[in-house]
């Protein structure tokens, strides 16, 4: 369900009090699609999110002027500057007298998205707390995965094993690391590790220089 949908018992305020989060920004107004269309791809590429526009970053309430502009450069954002093409849902809702816009993002069923840089390259990004980040490699190919719809089959050979052994005893474990400890190539050594974070065996964390991966917890 929706966060739009439970205004009714959760109010602007409290959602705002919350901060922004992994499914959750502020924003002023919507200035450059460019820019905001990394939020739309790294909320559809996650678990969905909510956008409030006409509120700052430290969650002062400021409203908006002109909400069918902002409306229009979300969707402009959504259809021009994300492939595939992301649409939005959106509620107008007054606050103290100001009018906030809730711009809802519904997490995809078809990942990844990517986002128009300003290189004219299409990058692929993924919601890490509060911030919209660059996705790596393995990354991209586990949202692919998320896709399909067969069961994920792992041929237990010595290397997963061996790489398994290596992430258990070794705190944040990066990929170049890992492929000189199997002594296999970069390509090779990311299709295991897509498979054993598909399986759920694995987690792999973004935001920083480069990805590390731990054990999946719980």
């Amino acid at each position: 369900m929706l966060i739009i949908w439970q205004l009714k018992n959760v109010t602007i305020k409290t959602l705002i009090l919350q901060g922004e989060g992994e499914r959750l920004d502020f924003k002023n107004k919507i200035s450059n699609c460019k820019k905001i269309a990394k939020t739309l791809v790294a909320f559809a590429n996650n678990k969905g999110g909510t956008l409030l526009v006409g509120v700052a970053d430290n969650g002062h309430i400021k409203g908006i002027k002109n909400e069918d502009e902002e409306r229009y450069m979300l969707q402009r954002a959504g259809h021009l500057y994300c492939r595939p093409a992301i649409d939005l849902h959106f509620e107008e809702v007054y606050v103290d007298d100001k009018l906030v816009l809730v711009a809802e993002v519904a997490e995809s069923d078809t990942k990844p998205h990517y986002a128009l840089g300003d290189d004219q390259k299409w990058w692929v990004y993924i919601r890490v707390k509060d911030k919209s980040v660059l996705a790596g490699k393995v990354v991209v190919d586990v949202l692919h995965r998320d896709n399909e719809p067969q069961g994920v089959f792992i041929n237990y050979t010595d290397k997963e094993k061996a790489l398994l052994e290596y992430v258990h005893a070794h705190p944040r474990p990066q990929l170049p690391e890992l492929c000189k400890h199997l002594r296999l190539s970069r390509r090779k050594t990311q299709r295991i590790l897509v498979d054993l974070i598909v399986a759920g065996v694995l987690e792999v964390h973004s935001g920083s220089q480069e990805e590390y991966y731990t054990e999946k917890s719980g």
